[in-house]
């Protein structure tokens, strides 16, 4: 046996594909990190029974249950603090975290965005591709801080735009490459 596995908890809102990628990298015997836990801030996501399937610890902490943002955050951040986490993956997380949480994981939090950083921060970067006329586009692997999708890149995967594209074909492409890639990266990160 080799190091021990630095503990994981993936933050989701539904199905958790990325998760799952996660999940099943995990399962190698050397590989750095190891998934203890999943949130979802939608206690419908079917990313909690895959977890749950996988004897992974999985919770729902429904924003409509407390009392404004904040105290969701603490909610999670107390979550994470009981596992004893070592870094958070956000993986299709549809909430923007706040400063003040992002704060108290400083360079502990990655996050998949679908588009090539720093282009196409925020929603809909399929369609804005697609728009713009670009002749590539991907995914990218960050580190969280409190601008949006403006921490350091860790990787990157590009796919072409192809002259018959349109946003969900293009969104299929990339997500086969985002579910090899955060893995890769979460890899790279884990075994610092």
């Amino acid at each position: 046996m080799g190091e021990r596995k630095k503990r994981i908890a993936v933050l989701i809102s539904g199905r958790g594909s990325n998760m799952k990628a996660l999940v099943e990298a995990s399962r190698a015997d050397d590989y750095p990190a190891e998934i203890v836990l999943v949130i979802s801030n939608k206690p419908d996501a079917a990313g909690l029974e895959f977890a749950r399937s996988r004897n992974i610890t999985a919770v729902a902490i429904d924003a409509k249950a407390y009392q404004g943002r904040a105290a969701q955050e603490n909610a999670i951040h107390q979550a994470l603090v009981d596992h004893n986490i070592e870094l958070i993956c956000l993986a299709g997380f549809m909430r923007i975290l706040t400063e003040d949480f992002v704060a108290k994981w400083p360079g502990k939090i990655l996050n998949i965005h679908p588009s090539l950083l720093p282009k196409y921060p925020g929603l809909n970067t399929h369609q804005r591709a697609l728009d713009a006329g670009d002749k590539k586009h991907g995914c990218t692997v960050h580190i969280v801080t409190g601008e949006l999708d403006a921490g350091p890149i860790v990787a990157q995967a590009e796919v072409p735009v192809l002259p018959d594209d349109n946003a969900e074909s293009l969104t299929a492409r990339v997500l086969i490459e985002e579910h090899k890639l955060y893995p890769k990266a979460l890899k790279m990160v884990a075994g610092e």
